[in-house]
């Protein structure tokens, strides 16, 4: 397993944060903490790509709940695209499916 990467980029709708690799215990707090510094302004949306992912546990679902403050907090939208099937099944048990948008890909999420 890779460690984690995670690139940021602009797209019209708002920032697109791109996560590889492993989000996990030793991991999160660097999402966490850039996702705190990722600055919204209303009405943008936040989209977390999670088509690099290859492993999450509970300590990565709470960095993405930051996520979903972080951008409640300033008034814009967030959307989990390409959500990998491993996380996908957590995100079911512990209820986060109904709390975020999941989107199939990028390009879904990022279109106006």
């Amino acid at each position: 397993m890779r460690a984690l990467e995670i690139t940021t980029q602009d797209a019209l709708t708002g920032p697109v944060l791109e996560v590889l690799g492993a989000l996990d215990y030793d991991t999160a707090p660097e999402l966490r903490d850039l996702i705190a510094a990722v600055p919204l302004r209303p009405g943008q949306r936040l989209v977390i790509d999670l088509a690099g992912l290859e492993f999450c546990d509970s300590s990565g679902l709470t960095a993405l709940i930051v996520a979903r403050n972080h951008a409640h907090a300033a008034r814009a939208d967030i959307a989990l695209a390409a959500v990998p099937d491993h996380t996908l099944r957590l995100m079911n048990t512990t209820g986060l499916d109904r709390i975020f948008p999941l989107l199939p890909d990028r390009e879904a999420a990022t279109r106006p």
